[in-house]
């Protein structure tokens, strides 16, 4: 196990490497290789374990009646999946858990993690505060998204997050981390009809763009709710 590696993820920030030794001798905590395709989670199962890539990469998907998938999120190295669920080791998952690529991951026993032991370690107490700051924030990017898929039209979409970017960026010039295709799934639209309203709103003056770079131009009518708030 890499402790260096450990040291430097989220949850385990500011711990050195006997911290992190001790942490996943505590935790209950092992290690499973899984290949690219292989499903680590399938919807409809009960975890009590959260993962933590170790290297490669994995899809949250949801799959519908007819077997289209939707990716919520991708996660690389050093980023959590599962913990909601593991939490709430009753609830079913909702969600598919797969490797993009071949995928190390370390698995962590909730009931270990959120229950600090006889010894009271200090580095335990830093470990559950880590956990729940990561849990909060990927609500609050949920929540985002919520709003910024809120809109009936393409258009509304992608104003709402373009408005929501530039309060966030603190100028009219913003930068999406997303390309087309991972924009288009962000706002959970078709990509060609993303890339169509893009051109038209070009057309009409509403938006300069450069690559992931978009500069909103002027006061922008009819961008739904989650823009006036932004």
């Amino acid at each position: 196990m890499d402790e260096g590696f450990l040291s430097g993820t989220p949850l385990f920030k500011d711990m050195d490497r006997k911290d992190v030794q001790d942490m996943l001798a505590c935790l209950g905590s092992y290690t499973k290789t899984y290949e690219k395709g292989a499903f680590i989670f399938r919807e409809g199962e009960r975890t009590q374990s959260m993962g933590m890539v170790l290297s490669g990469s994995v899809h949250i998907e949801t799959e519908d009646f007819w077997g289209n998938r939707s990716i919520i999120s991708d996660i690389g190295p050093g980023g959590l999946f599962g913990e909601a669920y593991a939490c709430l080791k009753d609830e079913p998952l909702m969600v598919n858990v797969q490797a993009v690529s071949r995928t190390k991951v370390l698995f962590l026993e909730m009931g270990k993690v959120i229950r600090i032991c006889p010894r009271s370690c200090p580095c335990h107490s830093r470990l559950i505060d880590h956990l729940l700051m990561i849990m909060a924030r990927k609500n609050l990017l949920l929540s985002h998204r919520i709003l910024h898929t809120m809109p009936k039209t393409i258009r509304e979409r992608l104003l709402a997050y373009l408005s929501y970017l530039s309060v966030r960026q603190e100028g009219n010039w913003v930068t999406t981390p997303f390309n087309r295709q991972q924009m288009a799934d962000y706002l959970n639209v078709d990509r060609s009809a993303l890339s169509a309203e893009i051109g038209r709103m070009q057309k009409e003056g509403l938006i300069e763009v450069e690559k992931n770079r978009f500069r909103i131009r002027g006061s922008c009518p009819n961008v739904g709710p989650t823009s006036k708030n932004a």
